[in-house]
């Protein structure tokens, strides 16, 4: 049975992403979380965790839905899967020009958990996908 406060961490981390919290997301996160993202370079501590949620606000207007958590049973690491249903609102730097587009975008987000806060967030999702729905999607 997966630990029930890991769980109940990675609701939190997500309700405050889908409530545009960046601030409620950062209270789930250690001071030195490690933040991998996809097809980007590896970032740590909660100043540049901050500093890549505003960027990421500023570009993209996204909201998840179908949340799957999993919990290894001592709760130290976690999975979620998920839809991204989003807008790409500015261009973002080496991607195709924003205009509006709209994409969903199946993701999952790999967690590791150490005294009661999130240590690591890995996320990936398929980077070929969203570049052809934003291409398709042009307004």
């Amino acid at each position: 049975m997966a630990a029930p406060h890991t769980v109940a961490l990675i609701e939190r981390y997500y309700a405050a992403f889908n409530d545009g919290d960046s601030e409620g997301m950062l209270a789930c996160l250690s001071e030195d979380v490690v933040h991998d993202v996809n097809q980007g370079k590896r970032r740590s501590g909660k100043k540049a965790f901050r500093e890549f949620s505003r960027h990421m606000e500023r570009c993209y207007a996204e909201q998840l839905e179908n949340m799957a958590i999993m919990a290894t049973p001592d709760g130290t690491r976690a999975a979620a899967e998920f839809l991204v249903l989003g807008t790409y609102v500015e261009t973002d730097e080496g991607l195709p020009p924003a205009s509006g587009q709209t994409y969903r975008l199946s993701a999952g987000t790999f967690f590791e958990i150490q005294d009661g806060l999130i240590a690591r967030v890995t996320t990936y999702y398929n980077l070929a996908d969203w570049l052809a729905q934003i291409a398709a999607s042009k307004s």
